[in-house]
């Protein structure tokens, strides 16, 4: 069986076949597994007054990315597929802010990806996977919201693909 990925002139949305969408989202679930571990390990070694509050909120973050993971985990099953057991990289740095960045980066692709795969999901017709899917952008627009407001900044603009 071959994997398709149509894209649809009419809507500008992505149809797409059971399979790719497994694909797709065990590429999610390696990136929630990611998050995870990013969080646990940042919430631990940012250090010092300035970065007290985050490091806390980054603790409630791995939390919720592990809720997103199991999520993600079961409609991959439901789909018939099997979950990914490898995460995405995790990047480590000396420099707080650089780990702060990290996330921030992390979370606009996942953001970017869950978008698609919203579309991807309407377009395969499963509207209640969409619907958890919408949940979990939301978390992930706040956590985004939270990290670039760490660094002093507005959050980036995620119009653009």
């Amino acid at each position: 069986m071959t994997t398709q990925v149509h894209g649809d002139a009419a809507t500008g949305a992505a149809s797409i076949d059971r399979k790719a969408l497994i694909k797709l989202l065990n590429e999610d679930l390696a990136r929630e597994y990611q998050a995870v571990i990013a969080y646990v390990v940042y919430s631990q070694v940012l250090k010092g007054a300035a970065y007290m509050a985050i490091a806390k909120e980054l603790e409630v973050h791995a939390t919720e990315e592990l809720q997103h993971a199991l999520i993600i985990a079961k409609q991959i099953d439901y789909l018939g597929g099997t979950p990914t057991v490898v995460p995405k990289q995790v990047k480590l740095s000396e420099d707080p802010d650089d780990l702060l960045r990290f996330d921030l980066d992390n979370e606009a692709e996942t953001i970017r990806q869950y978008r698609e795969r919203l579309r991807q999901c309407e377009a395969l017709g499963e509207f209640a996977m969409s619907e958890h899917i919408r949940e979990i952008l939301i978390q992930e627009q706040e956590h985004l919201i939270d990290l670039a407001t760490a660094l002093g900044e507005d959050p980036p603009n995620m119009m653009r693909p």
